[in-house]
């Protein structure tokens, strides 16, 4: 019985544990940030730079949040903080997988993009997408992230591997990557129905943090994703063919198709099969540069 007492006495209470985990999350900011140089995110480094790495202010600048609420995260405060906030700070402090879990893992959150998780993609799934070989083929959720995919798919419009796993969102990509919207034949038309089909999955989804998210950084990030949101077009699923300029194979006309894994507008495989023996002969090709690692 002594000792079960001790036991209690000894043992974090919920609010010492709560005050551990924002003392943890502090530290853990303060050496994100230290380890990141201005010239990394564009910032000149000036003369009188005292500080290593950012200046809690340049990291609430580009987190777009207040000067005077970051401050208070690294000195352990007792405040909210929002998944759209970690997220941008995620962004900003450039963590990788690990480190994105460890940060929402701090602030008592959880991660809703499919980086943290995702279950519904099994085993099974995966050697589907294999075996599809060399037809581009991944799963994707009906708010466009790319939850797994197979070898061409990853060379089909850019190199998938080398985008974090948070950030493969194919909304994001048309919108803000460059190499992806050059292979993409008809991009502004393509930009215009993504953003119709994005509106009308999101009845099923209002008030959703994942979502909220997503729409939050669009909107932020691409004036075209803003000018498009606000024409409040709806369309729904269709199978349609598409043009795509590869990089490295040339030009792709390839037939698009949603194959439904549950309820529709849940997860779906997504399918380009050749349109014709040339684009069938030029993703045979892609798939074995795919092989080699280009």
């Amino acid at each position: 019985m002594t000792t079960m007492a001790s036991d209690r006495e000894t043992a974090p209470q919920p609010t010492r544990r709560a005050e551990i985990r924002r003392h943890e999350l502090a530290a853990f900011l303060r050496s994100r940030r230290e380890r990141i140089s201005p010239e990394q995110v564009g910032l000149p480094r000036g003369a009188r730079r005292r500080t290593p790495g950012l200046r809690r202010e340049e990291v609430a600048q580009l987190s777009a949040v207040g000067v005077t609420w970051y401050t208070w995260l690294e000195q352990a405060r007792d405040i909210q903080v929002s998944i759209q906030v970690l997220d941008a700070l995620a962004r900003t402090l450039m963590l990788d997988t690990s480190e994105r879990a460890h940060l929402f893992q701090l602030a008592g959150a959880t991660d809703p993009t499919p980086a943290a998780s995702c279950p519904s993609v099994t085993p099974a799934l995966c050697e589907m997408l294999r075996q599809l070989e060399p037809i581009p083929a991944c799963i994707q959720n009906s708010r466009y992230d790319i939850l797994a995919y197979n070898r061409t798919y990853g060379r089909l419009l850019c190199d998938l591997d080398a985008i974090a796993p948070e950030d493969r969102n194919c909304m994001l990509l048309v919108y803000t990557n460059r190499e992806w919207q050059e292979s993409v034949v008809h991009l502004e038309e393509t930009q215009r129905l993504m953003a119709a089909r994005l509106r009308a999955s999101l009845a099923g989804h209002l008030g959703e943090p994942a979502w909220k998210m997503l729409l939050k950084r669009l909107a932020a990030d691409s004036p075209k994703f803003r000018e498009n949101w606000e024409r409040y077009e709806v369309v729904g699923s269709r199978t349609k063919t598409k043009e795509f300029l590869n990089a490295h194979v040339g030009h792709l006309k390839l037939e698009h198709t949603d194959l439904w894994l549950g309820p529709e507008h849940g997860a779906r495989m997504v399918t380009y099969t050749p349109a014709d023996e040339e684009s069938r002969q030029r993703l045979e090709k892609l798939y074995d540069l795919a092989l080699g690692g280009v």
